[in-house]
């Protein structure tokens, strides 16, 4: 059928929906190094005006990626729900946009539209967006999960600690741990990145921070974000498994570049849940995204990577996770040149997966040679605490030591709370209170026996 916009007398064609969005979306290196960008300013307004005209109902009838070669696909159009849609079933993409900012629109209504809308529908509006809007839309949506503690509450925002050691050492691993505590981080998750695939090492490791947090009663959750299939290894020999993590992508494709699909997935998540760890709630599933994944796998099928991104998202949803975040300028400047292109992306996805129902988090972050720097990561930062972002990432210094990038530190966690009077997890914080290590109203305290108790638990292990 193809879309069509004339601007200055020079019409624009647009053959199918995957090179409309494409051409819509917001400058990044990413969609320029597929050879799939705008290659004018001109051709990119042209494409948002055209976006905007299209029906809602159109994304049900041409997939993106086609349905028969695709279970990413088959799984965001079997689970549509069109009840839930029939609310904005009327509406086009523009219109779409309006009735999001509306502020009758409240989180009462969002959350039961989530199920309504694809994650095509929800790329498509955001490509329309400023950043304004898609902070305002986000801020909107409240997505609440719990395990020991409960994230996502309004005015709250968590913490992933994350203690990455390059040699996976158990006391440099610990020491962090307990330096993340004491600025009172570690309310999403104590969450390792492992420096290898050693088994023996990740369990020993789970018994460690399983222990830790035994000894000191503490409403947290552990996860070592190893390969799901590590973690059921872990499962079938008796670790203490909190959460099972997983990168997951939009498409069949590049998942299986991951050594995943939809029924592995659903084998972990039915493993974890078989051990009653949790004591609050039962989201026992962490998923991390990033757009450019599927690129780099060449399993973008000529989808734009923001697109790409969105479709992840349908993949987390189905496992109803604790916790979900976008690695945003992890992959490089390949796929996001600077940083404007990482706040961008940031906003986007955040918005995206707040619209699709997930609990959303952001590991705000760059590599060391993209065109980005600490204050960039400030700024998105800020933003995201103003959108309502589930979580943050928590890295001694925000120089991550093993994976080698740069993110935010216990201290951009305690900046971010003192500006906007954000509160953590209220199991964890009632835990930080009794022990002393932050006051009756949130703020570190110097003279609590935790202080003392802590460090000198490193020698015991």
């Amino acid at each position: 059928m193809g879309f069509a916009h004339t601007i200055n007398g020079h019409t624009y064609r647009f053959d199918d929906l995957k090179t409309l969005l494409a051409k819509a979306t917001p400058a990044r290196s990413g969609d320029v190094l597929a050879g799939i960008a705008a290659e004018t300013e001109q051709e990119r307004m042209a494409a948002r005006m055209a976006l905007a005209d299209v029906p809602l109902r159109h994304f049900l009838s041409e997939a993106v990626v086609p349905y028969e070669d695709d279970e990413v696909t088959r799984l965001i159009l079997d689970s549509h729900d069109p009840r839930q849609f029939a609310a904005v079933a009327h509406l086009t993409v523009g219109g779409f946009r309006d009735w999001l900012l509306a502020t009758e629109q409240t989180a009462e209504v969002l959350n039961k539209l989530c199920n309504g809308i694809t994650p095509e529908m929800a790329a498509a509006v955001s490509k329309i967006m400023r950043n304004q809007d898609l902070i305002l839309v986000a801020r909107k949506c409240s997505v609440v999960t719990r395990f020991r503690n409960t994230i996502g509450l309004r005015g709250h925002m968590s913490v992933r600690l994350q203690p990455n050691h390059p040699t996976d050492d158990a006391k440099g691993i610990l020491a962090a741990v307990i330096d993340g505590l004491l600025y009172g981080c570690g309310d999403a998750v104590i969450g390792i990145n492992p420096a290898s695939d050693h088994l023996p090492t990740h369990i020993q490791l789970l018994k460690m921070l399983d222990e830790l947090r035994l000894r000191f009663e503490m409403p947290v959750q552990s996860c070592i974000l190893t390969h799901v299939t590590t973690t059921l290894h872990a499962i079938e020999q008796g670790a203490p498994v909190d959460l099972v993590f997983q990168s997951v992508a939009g498409t069949q494709k590049a998942n299986e570049n991951f050594g995943i699909h939809l029924g592995l997935l659903q084998e972990a998540q039915d493993a974890a849940l078989s051990l009653h760890r949790g004591t609050v709630g039962d989201n026992v599933m962490y998923f991390e995204t990033g757009q450019g994944s599927a690129l780099s796998a060449e399993a973008h099928f000529g989808v734009d990577q923001q697109t790409c991104e969105a479709r992840a998202y349908a993949v987390a949803r189905n496992f109803a996770p604790l916790l979900a975040n976008s690695v945003v300028g992890f992959i490089g400047p390949e796929y996001l040149y600077n940083g404007k292109q990482i706040l961008r992306a940031g906003l986007e996805d955040h918005f995206c997966g707040k619209l699709l129902g997930l609990p959303m988090g952001c590991d705000i972050c760059y590599t060391n040679h993209a065109d980005a720097d600490q204050n960039d990561m400030d700024s998105l930062l800020t933003l995201l605490g103003v959108a309502g972002a589930n979580f943050i990432m928590g890295v001694p210094g925000a120089d991550d030591i093993m994976l080698g990038y740069q993110s935010t530190s216990f201290h951009d966690a305690l900046y971010i709370r003192e500006v906007l009077g954000l509160k953590r997890a209220p199991e964890f914080e009632a835990w930080l209170q009794r022990v002393g290590i932050t006051d009756a109203n949130g703020k570190l305290s110097a003279s609590g026996s935790m202080m003392n108790l802590l460090p000198a638990s490193i020698s015991q292990f």
